[in-house]
């Protein structure tokens, strides 16, 4: 979604989101599990586990929980196989949505994703439907309180940022999936934290949306998906204006 909407709907789950802790810690946990099953335990010799483990410190989820969760990747202890997979799917409005999941029944989260998209008004395509409306990057949402545009410039920029986007409240932080690792040290080495940090499926073109019941029904749809157990990120090419993202 584009930066704009995403700020907003961080805001909104920052609301609930003691509520969704468990939710949180089960998909971080699945992170941690497959990023040191596909490079190993050391976070030094793995940027992902390393970006995985910072989202899991921003979380404030347990040491031992993380501990344990990477070591059901290595095999050090015995778990279950997960498989990540890519749904693309149309919402109300035309808005295009694409839903990461990580899983262990593969059929299972087909069937949920499935019946969620039908139950809110919308409907799953098929693979490839929508993917080349999106481009795989880096992105950071960093809260304006945080730093100053020039100061965020100087940091990105010389890391391998491509573009920083300055949405008033908020910034937006670009860069290709090569670069994640670099930009994200940088900031933390300045102090810098983000309210968002992951590869994303940014869009290329958005659909606007203005009518209050499309957008009732759009987001209703993003966030009945965003609560299903195997699902990892939502993503859409919405653009929603902040007050009626609030309404």
């Amino acid at each position: 979604m584009s930066g704009h909407s995403k700020w907003a709907t961080i805001k909104r789950h920052k609301a609930a989101i003691d509520a969704k802790r468990g939710k949180i810690f089960s998909v971080i946990s699945k992170e941690l599990t497959i990023a040191a099953r596909d490079g190993g335990g050391d976070p030094l010799f793995n940027p992902r586990l390393r970006m995985v483990m910072q989202k899991a410190k921003a979380s404030n989820m347990p040491a031992d929980n993380v501990d344990r969760a990477i070591k059901k990747g290595t095999g050090e202890l015995p778990g279950v196989v997960y498989e990540e997979l890519v749904y693309e799917g149309y919402g109300p409005g035309g808005v295009g949505i694409m839903v990461e999941v990580t899983t262990d029944n593969k059929n299972r989260s087909a069937s949920e994703v499935r019946s969620t998209f039908t139950k809110c008004g919308g409907n799953l395509a098929g693979p490839g439907a929508l993917a080349f409306n999106f481009q795989r990057k880096g992105q950071f949402i960093i809260d304006s309180e945080k730093t100053d545009e020039e100061t965020l410039m100087d940091v990105a920029i010389e890391a391998g940022a491509e573009d920083i986007l300055n949405e008033g409240d908020h910034f937006e932080v670009v860069c290709e999936i090569t670069e994640f690792d670099s930009v994200s040290s940088a900031l933390n080495e300045k102090n810098i934290e983000p309210d968002s940090s992951e590869l994303a499926y940014i869009p290329n073109t958005l659909v606007t949306v203005t009518d209050p019941d499309v957008v009732k029904q759009v987001l209703r749809l993003t966030e009945t998906l965003d609560d299903l157990e195997d699902v990892k990120a939502v993503w859409s090419n919405y653009d929603i204006d902040d007050a009626l993202m609030q309404a």
